[in-house]
């Protein structure tokens, strides 16, 4: 490790690093974690310009030069005024979004082959610019759940749509990136305790010499006979 050594991580809105970033300070006490919230795109930016070591984007991504790990699905809820007729049900379905005005941001993390119900009077640019036109009442907004509990407000609320399509958060680094710092990350964020095998190559160990066991001295053969002695002629006595 060199002096002022960090490692740099950016994350998409919406992801919460805090856990991974505390196991981190425990193992890594001498090598800092800076923190970076940014847009999926500019994390993406971020990695191959060199400033951060790593990231959490929301998938699919452009994997061009990247190693990705793919690590959890969030819910898909829909965020709407606290006196909506949704708020009547646990849960929700496409179906009965039909006839709502939808927003469908320009940053929408969410993969659509058709947006649902009927679209709204404007695509905003970002999911926080539509969240103040949900509460006024012009439309609603589908999002993962983490993007819902960020961007959150007292007149709102939010309900899960079983049917909608759900946004993974994923680990990006560089492919010709793969340090030992790197691979230590890796282990914080799969889980491995400090002691696990984090996929370095292990270093060369000679092979075991056997052990030798010390050899009995040798044990006479030839014992001396018992039978009683013979005369001259072979005959016995």
């Amino acid at each position: 490790m060199t002096d002022g050594e960090t490692f740099r991580l950016a994350y998409a809105p919406g992801v919460t690093p805090a856990k991974w970033a505390r196991v981190w300070s425990e193992r890594q006490p001498d090598v800092p974690i800076t923190l970076v919230m940014a847009p999926t795109p500019e994390v993406l930016a971020l990695l191959r310009e060199g400033g951060a070591d790593a990231g959490f984007v929301r998938l699919p991504v452009d994997r061009d030069g990247l190693n990705v790990i793919p690590l959890y699905i969030e819910t898909t809820v829909v965020v709407v005024p606290k006196d909506h007729v949704v708020t009547a049900a646990d849960e929700v379905t496409l179906a009965d979004l039909a006839d709502e005005e939808i927003f469908h941001p320009l940053d929408d993390a969410l993969e659509w082959t058709e947006p649902p119900g009927l679209p709204a009077f404007t695509r905003p640019d970002t999911t926080a610019e539509t969240i103040p036109l949900v509460a006024s009442g012009a439309g609603l907004v589908l999002v993962p759940q983490s993007l819902a509990r960020l961007y959150h407000r007292r007149d709102l609320t939010y309900r899960p749509v079983t049917d909608a399509p759900q946004s993974q958060i994923g680990l990006a680094w560089l492919a010709d990136a793969t340090t030992d710092l790197m691979e230590d990350f890796i282990g914080v964020v799969r889980g491995r305790t400090v002691n696990s095998h984090r996929g370095r190559t292990p270093a060369a160990t000679a092979p075991a010499e056997k052990s030798r066991k010390p050899k009995k001295p040798a044990q006479k053969t030839a014992a001396r006979r018992t039978s009683p002695p013979r005369n001259r002629r072979g005959r016995r006595r």
